[in-house]
């Protein structure tokens, strides 16, 4: 079973509704890889042993059903799709994380301009467990790659940048 947390998108009890502030009756939650089409898993509770329905079809009350939760797999960043009975999306919501259950390790490097790998002190569990972030900004998954203990990015970072990597 996978290790998992409270999603914080809906995580308990979320109640959603249409643009016209209306219970979203029948809506549906897609739950997705951040950044892509191919879906992943959430969870109905914290045991991780039983997955929701993809897409989540909401009750009456525009509420999950099975208890009210989602729970995510905690090594992934999500990309939840949120529609009408209808499949008319209402809105789209990429990059949520939940919060790590375990503490990530903190790198960070400066930018130089020329310089696109970066050698982290130890190797990250697997790409899907890092986050970059360059003055501030998230990176998108595309823009770097993770081998072993090194990142390498597509373009170097520009000079004097600020580069923080979490990982696990």
């Amino acid at each position: 079973m996978p290790v998992v947390t409270l999603s914080i998108f809906g995580g308990v009890g979320t109640q959603f509704f249409d643009n016209n502030g209306n219970p979203l009756t029948g809506g549906k939650i897609q739950s997705f890889q951040a950044g892509t089409t191919t879906p992943l898993a959430t969870y109905t509770s914290s045991s991780g042993s039983v997955a929701h329905t993809n897409p989540i079809i909401l009750d009456s009350a525009g509420r999950v059903p099975s208890g009210g939760e989602i729970w995510n797999e905690y090594t992934y960043l999500y990309k939840f799709v949120l529609s009408n009975a209808n499949n008319v999306v209402i809105a789209t919501f990429d990059n949520v994380g939940g919060s790590f259950n375990a503490s990530p390790i903190v790198a960070n490097f400066t930018g130089t301009g020329a310089q696109v790998n970066f050698v982290l002190a130890s190797s990250p569990s697997n790409e899907n467990n890092t986050q970059i972030y360059i003055n501030g900004v998230y990176q998108q998954k595309n823009t770097y790659s993770v081998s072993a203990s090194t990142i390498t990015f597509s373009e170097a970072p520009p000079i004097n940048s600020k580069i923080e990597v979490n990982y696990l």
